[in-house]
């Protein structure tokens, strides 16, 4: 069974917490004792029946003030598939925190309050969709039933959306109108508006294609852990350990050590303890090869016929998550799956209005939530693909020297 990563996001008060909610209980995924829960905390809050935005309100004060601040995540499965959801504060002065939450999603729910339609922050969160090249985005009109469930007010505001998904490039958009309140269209289809024929949300979420690597199937293996136990029985044995990030690997296949450029071949593959002949795009494995070659965690093994990039300078589009401002100059590690390396900011060229899209001269020190499009040096060679190409491999984290602090999500163009 796989397992579907996505992230609700939307203004302030457009119900995201009730629609996590709501998804968990019409689908059956609450305890007993978690339900009993719920129902006391309501009747605590309000006399309005069950209040099941408290399911992912977590914080305290998230829920004295009935918004939500930091990334909440969820578990829920059907017979279909398993889901990990992360529900986004709405707030604009949260919105590092909405970005890391939708950097490992497959897929985006976008809320918008039907009495609203289309506003500044649906188009923001649009961007960062855009930006962080999400491929599945769900346009989930609610409230539906304060405007009477009209279906004229939902193909207005659909034509609102379609105008903001062509000029961001957004392909694959799909519009469902629901009552997160109600339960209209998420688990069940709605009696309340029979002119909408499509599914509902949670069929489409259990049915809907999140292949990220399907159009990227160059090999990629990046070492997390050399094994030698270098005991009696197993004197001779050495393993590169890690996951399989795309492609397959096949004994006998050759295949370049990176960033030292040696070639060699596989002679061995395992995985769960046992000696296999192939292994797949997200299959833990270990890597046995001819040569003794001097291997370290963070290295790659690659098939030879496509090769990643290899370079000490990279360009990147960086979200800057911390209160300390980024200047010129500053020194930072770079985190780039396993492999960490130290890396100097050599220059910003320019910031990113995550309202427009527009590039923005630097005149000053960037600041909390602000992208920006900078160019890093790091001390040895990084290899890495493009974020167009591999999210996988095209993505890292800029970390303070000093506090270990995450401070940047980096994109590698």
């Amino acid at each position: 069974m796989d397992i579907l990563r996505f992230i609700t996001a939307g203004s302030v008060d457009d119900g995201k917490s009730t629609l996590i909610g709501r998804l968990l209980y019409d689908s059956k995924n609450i305890l007993i004792d978690q339900l009993e829960a719920l129902e006391k905390q309501s009747k605590n809050k309000n006399e309005n029946g069950v209040d099941l935005a408290i399911l992912t309100d977590g914080l305290r004060a998230e829920r004295e003030q009935g918004i939500t601040i930091d990334v909440a995540y969820r578990y829920f499965s059907t017979p279909k598939r398993k889901f990990i959801i992360a529900d986004a504060p709405g707030h604009i002065q949260y919105t590092r925190n909405m970005i890391t939450g939708a950097s490992n999603s497959q897929l985006i729910v976008i809320l918008i309050d039907a009495r609203q339609g289309v506003i500044e922050q649906t188009k923001r969160h649009s961007i960062i969709a855009s930006l962080l090249k999400i491929k599945n985005v769900v346009v989930a009109i609610n409230k539906m039933d304060l405007v009477d469930y009209s279906q004229e007010i939902f193909n207005d505001i659909k034509t609102q959306y379609e105008t903001v998904a062509e000029k961001l490039g957004l392909e694959n958009v799909s519009y469902f109108p629901i009552s997160a309140f109600h339960g209209d269209n998420i688990v069940e289809a709605s009696e309340n508006m029979p002119w909408y024929k499509g599914s509902t949300l949670l069929d489409f979420l259990e049915n809907v294609e999140v292949n990220y690597n399907k159009g990227f199937q160059s090999s990629r293996f990046q070492v997390q852990y050399v094994i030698r136990p270098q005991t009696d029985e197993l004197h001779d044995y050495r393993g590169y350990a890690g996951e399989v990030i795309s492609g397959t690997y096949r004994k006998g296949d050759e295949i370049t050590v990176l960033p030292q450029n040696i070639q060699t071949r596989i002679s061995k593959l395992e995985t769960g303890g046992k000696e296999v002949e192939v292994v797949f795009g997200g299959q833990p494995a270990v890597i046995h090869i001819d040569d003794d070659v001097d291997i370290s965690r963070g290295d790659f093994l690659v098939k030879s016929d496509n090769l990643p990039k290899v370079e000490n300078e990279i360009e990147a589009v960086v979200c800057w998550l911390d209160k300390k401002e980024l200047t010129e100059g500053s020194k930072y590690f770079i985190q780039h799956k396993s492999k960490l390396l130290k890396t100097l900011v050599k220059e910003i060229e320019y910031k990113i209005d995550v309202n427009t899209l527009e590039k923005i001269p630097v005149t000053e020190s960037i600041k909390l939530n602000e992208v920006v499009k900078l160019r890093l040096k790091t001390a040895s060679p990084l290899v890495f693909d493009s974020f167009d190409e591999s999210r996988n491999t095209g993505n890292a984290i800029l970390i303070d020297e000093t506090s270990n602090s995450t401070v940047g999500a980096v994109m590698i163009l």
